[in-house]
């Protein structure tokens, strides 16, 4: 059960057929979209990774940055595999992800420019201890969007998505919300700044994560085509 104050569920459906998830992101840091997929596409998608998980195409993810990054099962329990357009549910995904990240751009984070996307799929027992996904340096992540492919969720599954308040100081981190992974949900939060966790899952749990990021450039005018002299 959630502690007293948390939201639980699938929450009131968010508008993404305009721009008005802009001003809940920016405000709440967070916008929770129940129905951004329709069963159709995400039963395709779910059949994918249960297909790639078959075929033994899913590699565990690794934790920590640079040369430090390890595999940490009791951290990060999910089996993952990117995002290539490979298919025709996949190639319609990226799509829709590419009209998002065009809005986000145009009307909340100037300069967003790529997206990448991978499967993520947890086998009973693990989840996603809490964490941001991305420092505020060295990290071109600003937007992340996780997608979730399960049908017939039930609460005593678990592997909810938490939100939770910034650790400031000595301050501890307070628990504000919880999201069912039931299918065809898309939560989006800024990267930088909302801290996060998988709660355990008693059942196999699918999802898309994503990322939306700034160029990679050392400076300014690296993106500029320069004049032939």
């Amino acid at each position: 059960m959630p502690p007293d104050g948390i939201r639980e569920g699938t929450p009131a459906a968010a508008p993404l057929a305009d721009d008005g998830w802009l001003d809940t992101l920016a405000r709440d840091g967070r916008v929770v979209c129940p129905g951004f997929l329709e069963d159709r596409l995400s039963d395709a998608l779910r059949q994918e990774v249960y297909a790639l998980r078959n075929a033994a195409r899913l590699r565990s993810a690794r934790v920590g940055r640079g040369r430090e990054r390890r595999h940490d099962a009791a951290e990060r329990g999910d089996r993952i595999h990117w995002l290539e357009g490979a298919t025709p549910a996949q190639r319609e995904l990226l799509e829709r992800l590419e009209h998002l990240r065009r809005v986000a751009a145009r009307g909340l984070i100037p300069g967003l420019f790529e997206t990448e996307a991978h499967f993520a799929l947890y086998p009973p027992g693990t989840g996603y201890a809490r964490h941001v996904d991305a420092f505020r340096e060295g990290n071109r992540r600003r937007l992340s969007l996780v997608l979730y492919l399960n049908r017939h969720w039930r609460a005593r599954d678990g592997g909810e998505l938490a939100f939770y308040t910034p650790q400031d100081g000595a301050d501890e981190a307070r628990e504000l919300e919880r999201v069912r992974p039931e299918a065809g949900t898309l939560a989006i939060f800024l990267s930088q700044s909302v801290p996060h966790a998988v709660l355990p899952t008693r059942r196999w749990r699918a999802s898309i994560a994503c990322w939306m990021g700034l160029r990679d450039t050392a400076s300014p005018l690296d993106s500029l085509e320069r004049q032939s002299r």
